[in-house]
């Protein structure tokens, strides 16, 4: 039987490489959660990967439920197998291109929409188009928090100090014998309770060494604010920055 919570602990560990901050990011997510819509949200865990925030959502509020909506076969087989046994976490397959997405959830209202680390992989019309689908989702008083990649295309010197920085963090850690993103999908390729999962996973990304991100968008923060404010939400807002990533608060 796999060892679910070593999955998730190396996939934890592989991002926090990327995202130093990643915690600390979370928790203010459900600060703002908890704030605005209170201790027993249903939420959507949108691209919601291996469940990492489901699993610091349900720990935060033990009365809360979450639906997790994910495209990718290997990170979802370690969500349901890790949340086999709790009732209040459902994961659900859906591309989040596909106009009809929203109709394999099992509700059609929610108190909060989160997702971290994923919208960057869509581009432009995609992006609005599901920001629009959201606005619909997103109960009247609930919230959205996306926590990305946001550049800042007006501070072009802090950025490059800010990527010569993190660069070098990272190859200190990598020369210590910490796993990057090819690393970590080549391993799940070759586990045994994962390769079918992550074979199937390669026909639809691509194979993460040859670069699975290639088609998408950062935008920075006033594009997300207007992108939102146009596709319905009320208000919208930053909620937490780093030095490489902003998270934006939208209020239905």
């Amino acid at each position: 039987m796999a060892d679910w919570s070593r999955w998730q602990k190396s996939w934890d560990q592989q991002q926090e490489w990327y995202l130093p901050d990643r915690e600390e990011r979370f928790r203010v997510m459900l600060d703002a959660v908890e704030a605005l819509v209170g201790d027993r949200p249903r939420i959507l865990d949108l691209a919601c990967g291996t469940g990492s925030i489901t699993a610091r959502a349900l720990r935060r509020f033990p009365e809360a439920a979450s639906v997790g909506v994910d495209l990718d076969p290997t990170l979802l087989t370690i969500a349901r197998g890790t949340f086999a046994d709790d009732p209040r976490a459902t994961f659900v397959t859906a591309d989040l291109t596909d106009p009809n997405w929203a109709e394999a959830l099992p509700h059609d209202s929610f108190d909060a929409v989160l997702t971290a680390t994923a919208l960057h992989w869509l581009t432009e019309e995609p992006l609005r188009a599901l920001y629009g689908r959201l606005a619909t989702l997103v109960r009247p008083g609930g919230v959205f928090l996306n926590a990305d990649h946001m550049p800042h295309p007006d501070a072009p010197r802090i950025g490059e100090a800010v990527g010569a920085f993190e660069a070098a963090r990272q190859r200190r850690e990598k020369a210590a014998g910490q796993a990057d993103w090819i690393d970590w999908w080549a391993s799940a390729a070759a586990d045994p309770e994962l390769a079918e999962a992550t074979a199937e996973r390669y026909r639809i990304y691509g194979d993460p060494a040859e670069g699975d991100h290639a088609e998408g968008q950062m935008f920075p923060l006033e594009w997300h604010v207007r992108a939102l404010r146009e596709a319905g939400f009320a208000e919208a807002r930053a909620a937490w920055a780093s030095l490489s990533d902003t998270t934006v608060l939208a209020l239905r």
